[in-house]
């Protein structure tokens, strides 16, 4: 992998790390449906007349927009604006690893190597140490569970994608976003309410920081970075590039720490630890490669996977002409 698509890489989690700090600054103003309403909006309209629909079977475009688009965002940005921090939720967001790992193991019987087991245990050991510093306060706690919740809708949306085999993956991403603003528009008149939603378009309360947030969220988060990200996985093995995005959190947290002063625990600094180190030891085999089944699916690919946020996305790709797809769902290294 050469040095100038490393730094790509870097940039790229750079830029999803720097995500959850945009959607905070764009939860000042909007309520949280309609903020998800609005952020896929932007992305479906031209998606919808400009973009070629993914041959992909429908039920799994639905269930990829359903679970990554509306359920992670739905409580990603709820528990967010219940207090959740930016750099706390980036970390809490990696739940989707041992989610996918579980969703596929139960639901379609997927293999789970012996090294991708204990990475999960010990990823699972950290959230339950973050989990155990919040459960002693209501007020905290509540969001860390909501922003757990967006971490299961994101494995739902991993399993769909995996399945999916899109001959291009980007334009899946693009697609995935049709599915979440009627859901979503249509929860937040519900819960919101229409003043409420109103207010939003005819206010100017932090209305400037919130829509600059909102264009980041779309063009950085996920357009540019989800664009390089999957043209660097359709060039090198999965188990390359996807360590990579574990930068996402530690981004996420630091940035967090210096731009709003966002502080940890020493237990929650622990529990970051355990969490990226047993995604990262769970992602990669013994000789710092991928697993075999995912680099098996990832030779032969068209362009890898683009997620956006604070959002990375799996490591797979379809299978080769011939051969029957891996039975292996391949988890998503980062939030």
């Amino acid at each position: 992998m050469p040095p100038r698509h490393r730094l790509l890489a870097v940039v790229v989690a750079i830029a999803w790390g720097l995500n959850f700090l945009a959607i905070d600054a764009s939860l000042r103003h909007f309520p949280p449906f309609l903020l998800a309403a609005v952020r896929f909006s932007v992305i479906a309209i031209p998606t919808l007349f400009l973009v070629p629909r993914p041959a992909v079977p429908t039920r799994l475009l639905l269930g990829y927009g359903l679970g990554f688009g509306t359920l992670q965002f739905l409580f990603l940005y709820w528990g967010m604006h219940a207090g959740m921090q930016p750099g706390l939720a980036s970390l809490v967001l990696q739940s989707s690893a041992p989610f996918t790992v579980l969703l596929g193991a139960v639901g379609f019987r997927e293999r789970v190597t012996p090294r991708r087991l204990a990475g999960l245990l010990v990823a699972v050991l950290g959230l339950g140490v973050v989990g155990w510093t919040r459960a002693h306060d209501a007020a905290a706690f509540g969001p860390f569970l909501l922003v757990l919740a967006g971490g299961f809708g994101w494995a739902i949306g991993n399993v769909c994608n995996a399945r999916a085999h899109a001959p291009n993956p980007f334009h899946l991403t693009l697609w995935m976003s049709v599915v979440p603003p009627v859901p979503m528009l249509a929860l937040s008149l519900l819960v919101e309410g229409p003043h409420r939603v109103a207010g939003a378009f005819t206010t100017t309360g932090h209305l400037w920081s919130a829509l600059a947030g909102l264009a980041y969220t779309v063009v950085i988060g996920t357009l540019l970075g989800s664009g390089i990200w999957s043209w660097l996985m359709a060039r090198h093995p999965a188990g390359l590039v996807a360590p990579f995005s574990m930068l996402v959190p530690v981004v996420g947290l630091s940035a967090a720490a210096v731009l709003v002063g966002e502080r940890l625990s020493a237990a929650e600094i622990a529990g970051a630890v355990l969490v990226v180190g047993g995604v990262l030891y769970g992602a990669t085999s013994r000789s710092g490669a991928v697993p075999t089944s995912a680099a098996r699916r990832s030779a032969g690919r068209a362009g890898g996977p683009a997620a956006p946020p604070g959002e990375p996305a799996e490591a797979r790709g379809p299978s080769r002409a011939g051969r029957a797809p891996s039975r292996s769902v391949s988890v998503p290294p980062a939030a």
